[in-house]
C-alpha cells in the first residue's frame, strides 16, 4: 500500500514567500497516514515566464523548505520549481524525500502556445522515482499530450520476470480550466494505456495573466476509473493505493505484454 495525498490550492502570483507560508499552513493539518504529499506545478511562484527574476538553484528558499518540510513531517514532498543552473532554466520536479536526498526530473515538453519553450529548456529524459517498492514516473502539466513519453515499457528484473517499469504515473500541472476536458480524458487515457495508477494535481484559481483554472484534480486506477475527481474548489485529498490491486488488473489483462518495443531518441 502507498497513501499520497494531493493538495489542490490557488497560488499567489510570483510570490514565494507567500506560496511557501500558505502551503506549509496546509501541510501542518496533514493526515498522520500521508506518505507522499503532492503540490501542483511552480507550485511556489505560479506558471511565470520570468525564471530570470524567480530561478532559484537546488540550494534555493524553495528547495530547502522542501527538505524542511520532508524531514519535519517525514514525507515525500514532491511539486515543480523553477530552477536555474548555468544560464539554463528548468521546470523541475522534484521528488524530496525526509533524508534529504531527491530525485529530479525536468519537464521535456514545453508549452510553446504559452511561450514556455522561449525562457526553459527541456528536459533529456524520464525520471522513475520509488518509495516503499512503488516505482513512480514523474511528469510535468503538458507532457501530458504525449502519450509515447509516458508509455509503459517492459522491465526485466532481477528474477528474470518482465514486467511494466513503473505503477504510478504523477502530473503536476497549472492546467487552465478552458481545456479541462482534454486534461481529464487523456488523466483516463493514460492510466488505461499503461495499466497503473495515474494521479494529475492540479491548481485552482486565476493567475497573473487572468487566465482560470479549475482544478479537477484525479486519481485514477489501472482500469480507468475515477477514485477522486474535485473542480474549482482547494481541496486536500488523502487516498491508499493498493498494489494487490495493480497486480490483479495486470495479471487478469496483460495487455502491456503485447505493446509494441520502440526507442525514444532525444
Amino acid at each position: 500500500m502507498l497513501t499520497i495525498t494531493t493538495i489542490q490550492t490557488d497560488l499567489h502570483w510570483e510570490n514565494k514567500t507567500a506560496n511557501l507560508r500558505m502551503l506549509e499552513d496546509k501541510l501542518r493539518n496533514l493526515e498522520q497516514s500521508a506518505e507522499v504529499v503532492l503540490l501542483p506545478e511552480m507550485f511556489s511562484t505560479g506558471f511565470s515566464m520570468r525564471p530570470e527574476a524567480l530561478a532559484e538553484t537546488m540550494n534555493g528558499e524553495t528547495v530547502s523548505w522542501m527538505k524542511e518540510m520532508s524531514a519535519h513531517y517525514r514525507i515525500v514532498l514532491a511539486g515543480s520549481v523553477i530552477i536555474k543552473e548555468g544560464d539554463k532554466f528548468f521546470n523541475r520536479f522534484i521528488w524530496m524525500l525526509p533524508n534529504g536526498q531527491y530525485g529530479i526530473y525536468d519537464k521535456r515538453h514545453r508549452f510553446a502556445f504559452g511561450g514556455e519553450d522561449k525562457f526553459y529548456t527541456a528536459g533529456n529524459k524520464r525520471t522513475i522515482a520509488s518509495v516503499k517498492g512503488w516505482k513512480i514516473n514523474l511528469q510535468v502539466c503538458y507532457d501530458l499530450r504525449f502519450p509515447v513519453w509516458a508509455r509503459q515499457q517492459n522491465n526485466v528484473n532481477e528474477a528474470g520476470e518482465n514486467l511494466p517499469e513503473y505503477d504510478v504515473l504523477i502530473y503536476v500541472a497549472n492546467w487552465p480550466e478552458r481545456r479541462s476536458h482534454a486534461w481529464k480524458t487523456l488523466l483516463c487515457a493514460r492510466a488505461i494505456e499503461n495499466q497503473c495508477y495515474v494521479i494529475g494535481v492540479n491548481r485552482v484559481g486565476k493567475d497573473g495573466n487572468d487566465i482560470y483554472h479549475s482544478g479537477n484534480s484525479m486519481v485514477i486506477d489501472p482500469l480507468g476509473e475515477v477514485l477522486y475527481h474535485m473542480a474549482d474548489e482547494e481541496d486536500i485529498f488523502t487516498i491508499t493505493l493498493q498494489k494487490e490491486h495493480l497486480e490483479n488488473v495486470r495479471n487478469k489483462f496483460p495487455f502491456w505484454r503485447d505493446g509494441d518495443e520502440f526507442k525514444i531518441d532525444v
